[in-house]
């Protein structure tokens, strides 16, 4: 039987060139493919590019952390959505200086506290995309509470 890594100590990844360019497949084992690939004129923007998904990556490590603590405190989600943009630096190598992570959270019962506690342990603690850019680029994080009314069941 063959086992898989432990995706909590070991993670593995494999590019493959798609062309004569800068188009690769991204592949995880298990996972549909991703397409990666450069603006014009280096590339031929078939894909995501690869600050695209450091941006999907932080902005899953904070929403799955903020999620775990939040559901952890017994608070109720209806919906909940995080837009990332990242402002790139104009010398090489031009990756962020600045991130702003606006979260969306839709809830009868979320706080601007219990907003506020779980992305303070996220950032300390529990995200380590986070952890990985700390001090190198500065994080902005805000967020919107849609306070919707709890839906009662007819019996």
């Amino acid at each position: 039987m063959i086992t898989k890594p432990d995706k909590s100590k070991e993670l593995t990844t494999s590019i493959n060139l798609l062309n004569d360019r800068l188009h690769f497949e991204g592949n995880v084992e298990g996972n549909d493919p991703i397409s990666i690939d450069y603006i014009p004129p280096l590339g031929d923007n078939l894909g995501f590019t690869s600050l695209e998904l450091f941006l999907f990556s932080l902005s899953s490590c904070l929403g799955s952390s903020v999620l775990i603590f939040l559901r952890r405190m017994s608070r109720t989600i209806s919906g909940f959505e995080i837009i990332s943009s990242g402002i790139r630096k104009e010398e090489h190598p031009t990756g962020f200086k600045t991130i702003t992570l606006q979260l969306m959270v839709k809830s009868p019962d979320v706080t601007a506290e219990d907003l506020d506690k779980v992305i303070k342990l996220s950032e300390e603690t529990y995200c380590p995309v986070w952890s990985m850019i700390k001090g190198n680029v500065d994080i902005k994080v805000e967020y919107t509470i849609d306070y919707i009314q709890p839906r009662n069941l007819l019996i």
